[in-house]
């Protein structure tokens, strides 16, 4: 199958079955967002969407947060993964959102990664879903999840960026991050796929090579 029509087929399937498809991380405003999209890193959202709910209730501005201490939010984001450094991460963030963009998180996805705590990854989940700019995050999920379909053969996660970004029709970007996520969190899994309940097998790379390969071992056996 060519590039051109696995993509056609992807933004198809997935338009009508997940035309309004989101995020799992619970937030209600831009600042919310920031800050759990910079805890989620190297873990689950339900960890973060169980930890948020006392952080935002103890600090429900940059203001307030800009006023602590990393020592302080330590004590409401112990459970999540590194919160030596993830504390440390939101405090900055928080005083350079008061002090250059007046508490406003920023759409301009440069402006964003200069803050502490915010990689490329992050700055394209922000600029997508709160500004529905044409960015695409690339998370472990979209990295495999692209790569196993055949939407892309790119071995970083800046290659597979480019090159979803490339092929994607520009007003599907900020929903194809979520597509791709949700995808390889519960159907295309890390270890073992569940390719038998796929609804886009007939057009994955993988699927078509695993087929295959079994017919081959049968035709052997």
């Amino acid at each position: 199958m060519l590039k051109k029509e696995r993509y056609r087929q992807f933004v198809e399937h997935f338009s009508v079955r997940q035309p309004d498809a989101e995020t799992e991380l619970h937030y209600e405003n831009p600042y919310q967002l920031l800050v759990a999209v910079i805890l989620s890193a190297q873990c689950t959202d339900k960890r973060i969407n169980m930890v948020t709910p006392a952080l935002f209730q103890r600090f429900p501005d940059s203001r307030s947060l800009a006023d602590a201490t990393p020592d302080i939010v330590y004590d409401y984001i112990r459970s999540v993964s590194y919160p030596n450094n993830k504390a440390k991460h939101l405090v900055g963030m928080a005083k350079m959102l008061e002090a250059e963009f007046a508490g406003k998180v920023p759409s301009d996805i440069k402006d964003l990664q200069r803050m502490p705590g915010v990689g490329r990854k992050t700055a394209n989940v922000i600029a997508s879903v709160i500004y529905q700019a044409p960015a695409m995050a690339v998370d472990t999920h979209v990295f495999r999840v692209a790569r196993r379909v055949g939407l892309t053969t790119g071995r970083t996660p800046l290659a597979v960026e480019k090159d979803l970004v490339k092929h994607l029709p520009e007003h599907t970007i900020h929903l194809a991050h979520h597509w791709l996520i949700l995808h390889g969190r519960y159907v295309c899994i890390a270890r073992k796929p569940k390719c038998e309940v796929c609804q886009i097998s007939h057009i994955c790379r993988y699927f078509e090579q695993r087929v295959k390969k079994l017919q081959a071992a049968e035709r052997a056996g």
